[in-house]
């Protein structure tokens, strides 16, 4: 497989909203990047608008100083074709249809160099389902972006039981080395992000379905509630700090209203049941010193006081929804 650097050169397949941030994000890292769509006539048409976006960004602070020639230097269209034989590394980002991403896939591995990498960024469809139509599946893997793609530092990182481990690896050491935080989990459907992201949603249309809350209520609580911590714990850091046995008898009650679907998991049952109560018992879902309490209270308090101010600077800036 393909080592790859610094100065690689990257493919993107698919220019829209993603697949330009995607464009972007390599080219401002330093790497040559081959911009491709269904035309020559669409890539062009793309390239003069990431290079008319990163100069209004880089005019407003939101890229850094330097990024509109970057761009202007680094991003080339080209056909699907051209692009794919060029490239070390190549990432598919067309439109979330199973038949589509066939279709460009297979036209990517036939013109690829058989050394070359490629992956898909697809939300929700399973990577084994996407490598039927690539030559040499050892190479090919999932690398999901979030939306914007070079603001949010997620990557999920997606291999197939066939991917070469070495492909993983080197993908993973790639996308952190463009300042992205790369992260592996398994091939299923949704696989972290996007299953958390849509059980939440369901959730919350539930509540409007049943007459419990407005969409702009449930949006303004979970904004100021629970989504306030989220940047700096994740769910497991949160429930470990609050307390497992607080957990647990709050989700009792909600599992006597609501059943199955709300019931205490038997994970934290588990762990409640063995005295693994979180931080205040020094182990829960993480091992917790004497000293990380403290720790742990400064910098939230910290963290929650600097997210007040960033909030209060951007609140002129707001944009009104309207139900």
């Amino acid at each position: 497989m393909s080592t790859l650097t610094p100065e690689s050169m990257v493919a993107v397949i698919g220019t829209g909203y993603m697949g330009g941030g995607i464009a972007q994000t390599f080219a401002l890292a330093g790497h040559p990047v081959a911009v491709a769509d269904a035309t020559l006539e669409q890539a062009e048409r793309a390239v003069r608008r990431l290079v008319a976006e990163g100069e209004a960004h880089e005019g407003s602070g939101l890229f850094p100083e330097g990024a509109h020639e970057a761009l202007r230097e680094r991003l080339t269209p080209a056909t699907v074709e051209d692009a794919a034989s060029r490239a070390a590394y190549i990432t598919e980002a067309v439109p979330e249809q199973v038949a589509l991403k066939h279709d460009v896939l297979g036209a990517v591995s036939a013109a690829a160099s058989p050394d070359a990498i490629i992956a898909s960024n697809t939300s929700a469809i399973p990577i084994g389902e996407l490598a039927a139509t690539v030559t040499g599946p050892e190479r090919f893997l999932g690398v999901h972006w979030m939306n914007p793609s070079y603001f949010v530092p997620s990557v999920e990182i997606i291999p197939t039981e066939r991917t070469d481990p070495q492909v993983a690896t080197g993908v993973v050491d790639l996308i952190r080395a463009i300042g992205k935080v790369p992260t592996i989990v398994s091939d299923s459907p949704g696989f972290v992000a996007n299953r958390l992201q849509f059980a939440l949603y369901k959730e919350c249309t539930r509540m409007v379905e049943e007459g419990i809350a407005t969409p702009d209520q449930i949006d303004e609580v979970v904004r100021n509630s629970f989504g306030f911590r989220l940047p700096f714990f994740g769910p497991f850091a949160i429930s470990d700090i609050a307390g497992l046995d607080v957990y647990a008898g709050s989700m009792a009650t909600m599992e006597r209203a609501y059943g199955e679907r709300l019931a205490v998991p038997a994970v934290l049952a588990e762990h409640v049941a063995s005295g693994r109560l979180g931080m205040k018992s020094g182990q829960g879902f993480y091992r917790h010193g004497p000293e990380d309490a403290e720790r742990v209270r400064d910098y939230r308090d910290t963290a929650y006081a600097r997210l007040v101010q960033v909030r209060a600077e951007l609140a002129d800036r707001e944009p009104p929804l309207h139900g």
